[in-house]
C-alpha cells in the first residue's frame, strides 16, 4: 500500500478534478502489476495496474488506495475491471466518499464473490487526496495560504516592497505548491501592488494542468490589466453584482455575496467548489489573508522564514485577526519543517484543522 501511494502522488500536477490514485497487483509475494492515474478522462489506476499484470492477476490481491468506482463517468467502473480480472482480493486504503461509489465499489466486488479489506494506511490516503476529500465532504476546496516572511514576521516594506524576502530555492519550491493547486487566489490590492503572474514555472518538461487564477475583485478595478491576465492559465474575476465590467472585456466573471462592504469567504470558496476545483493556494497580502484565518478556512499556512530582518515599520503576516488578549492567540502545529536553501519552510495547520 506503501507503494502505491507513492504511485498515486505521480499525479499531484495532472489528475484533478479527479482523485490520485495507485493501485499494485500482488501475488505469491510478488508485485506483478503497478498503475497510478495519470490525467482525467484517461485509464485509472487499477486499469493499469491490471494490464500490466495480465493473467497474473488472476487469485492476486489488488492493493488500491481510494475504494475501486463503480459507476461510468469517462472510463468505466473499475471494481467491474478487477471482477473481469479475476482477483481475490481487495485492499483499499480508504473508502471514495464520492456519492457516485460511497460504498457501491466495496459492494460490487463483495457480490462478485471477492474478499474486500479497507481502512489500511487510511490516514496517508487522506492528506493526499486532502483536496478531494474536502471538496466532496465539505463542500469547499482545502484552503492553503502561502507567505514569504522575515525573521521579524514581516512580509513587505510599508510602501509594499516584497521583491524578494525569500530566497531563490524557496521561490522555485513554490512552484510546485502551485501546480499542486486548483486555483491560485489573491486580491485586487495584489494584483495593483505588484502585478504578479501566478502561474506555474517548474522549468522543465513536468507535465501539469495549469491552476485558475482567481481574483477577488469587487469593483472590477483589475480586469483590465495586469500580467495575470497573460498567458495560458485561465483567469476568474470574483465580483461584488453592483460592479459594472468595462466594456469589451472578455473576461470570465463570477458574482460572490459582498457582506458589510467585504466578500462573503465561505460563499467563494463553495463556488469554487462547484468548478471543480479541490485545492485553493492563497498568494495575497496580510488583509486577505488574515480575513480567511480570522474566519477559520485556512486549512494550512505555507511559510517560508528568510533569515533577515524588515523592522517594524514592515507590513504584518495577517491583518485583523482582533488578537488583543495572551488567551485568544491562535494555536498552530507544526506538520513539516525542513530547509529550502537559506530559508526555512513551515507547513502549519490550526490546531483545530482538519488532517
Amino acid at each position: 500500500m506503501a507503494h502505491a501511494l507513492r504511485l498515486a502522488e505521480r499525479g499531484a500536477y495532472t489528475t484533478r478534478p479527479n482523485p490520485m490514485v495507485g493501485c499494485v497487483i500482488a501475488r505469491d509475494g510478488e508485485m506483478v502489476g503497478e498503475g497510478w492515474h495519470r490525467r482525467a478522462g484517461e485509464p485509472h489506476a487499477e486499469v493499469l495496474a491490471l494490464q500490466a499484470a495480465g493473467e497474473r492477476a488472476r487469485g492476486a490481491t489488488a492493493y488500491v488506495t481510494l475504494e475501486p468506482c463503480a459507476h461510468t463517468g469517462r472510463t468505466g467502473p473499475c471494481a467491474d475491471a478487477l471482477i473481469a480480472a479475476g482477483v481475490a482480493r481487495v485492499v483499499a486504503a480508504m473508502r471514495d466518499p464520492f456519492p457516485h461509489v460511497d460504498g457501491a465499489g466495496f459492494d460490487r466486488l463483495r457480490a462478485a464473490g471477492i474478499a474486500v479489506q479497507s481502512g489500511l494506511m487510511e490516514a496517508q490516503a487522506r492528506r493526499l487526496n486532502r483536496g478531494f476529500i474536502s471538496r466532496i465532504e465539505r463542500g469547499r476546496p482545502w484552503l492553503r495560504i502561502k507567505l514569504a516572511t522575515s525573521l521579524d514576521g514581516r512580509t513587505a516594506m510599508a510602501d509594499g516592497e516584497s521583491k524578494w524576502i525569500s530566497g531563490e530555492a524557496a521561490r522555485r519550491d513554490v512552484q510546485h505548491w502551485r501546480a499542486c493547486a486548483g486555483a491560485i487566489l489573491t486580491g485586487a490590492g495584489t494584483v495593483l501592488a505588484d502585478d504578479p503572474s501566478l502561474t506555474v514555472r517548474l522549468g522543465d518538461d513536468t507535465p501539469f494542468v495549469p491552476p485558475l487564477r482567481v481574483v477577488l475583485d469587487p469593483g472590477l478595478a483589475t480586469v483590465a490589466r495586469g500580467k495575470v491576465r497573460e498567458g495560458e492559465a485561465p483567469t476568474l474575476y470574483v465580483h461584488d453584482a453592483q460592479a459594472k465590467p468595462p466594456r469589451e472585456i472578455d473576461a470570465q466573471r463570477v458574482v460572490a455575496p459582498v457582506v458589510g462592504g467585504r466578500f462573503d469567504l465561505l460563499a467563494v470558496l463553495e463556488l469554487l467548489a462547484a468548478r471543480d476545483i479541490n485545492e485553493v493556494q492563497v498568494e495575497a497580502g496580510a488583509t486577505l489573508a488574515g480575513a480567511f484565518v480570522a474566519a477559520g478556512l485556512a486549512d494550512e499556512i505555507l511559510l517560508y522564514v528568510a533569515p533577515v530582518l524588515l523592522g517594524d515599520r514592515a507590513r504584518p503576516l495577517f491583518a485583523g485577526l482582533g488578537i488583543e488578549a495572551m488567551a485568544q492567540r491562535a494555536h498552530l502545529r507544526v506538520v513539516d519543517a525542513r530547509a529550502i536553501g537559506e530559508d526555512q519552510r513551515l507547513l502549519l495547520q490550526p490546531s483545530s484543522a482538519v488532517s
